[in-house]
């Protein structure tokens, strides 16, 4: 399992629109990746679970992914969180 603490740099947060195309990022994988914010850890994979966290600019959470592709899954979410 890899976990890594990210700040979300992405110009307006995550809105609904971002918010899904982040899960469309999770779900290309096959491991599985959870994301933590505060007290909640969701799957990444779910839309209902993600938008639940109501994620902010600026806010600092926790990327988790267990699998075979897990560094990989973790780098291209950062990469989406970054707004890179």
């Amino acid at each position: 399992m890899t976990r890594k603490s990210i700040q979300i740099t992405r110009q307006g947060g995550l809105e609904a629109r971002s918010t899904a195309e982040l899960v469309q990022v999770a779900v290309k994988f096959e491991s599985r990746v959870y994301i933590e914010a505060g007290t909640k850890k969701v799957n990444a994979k779910s839309i209902m679970g993600m938008m639940s966290l109501e994620l902010e600019h600026g806010d600092v959470i926790v990327v988790s992914a267990d699998g075979q592709d897990e560094e990989q899954a973790i780098r291209e979410i950062e990469r989406f969180l970054i707004g890179a």
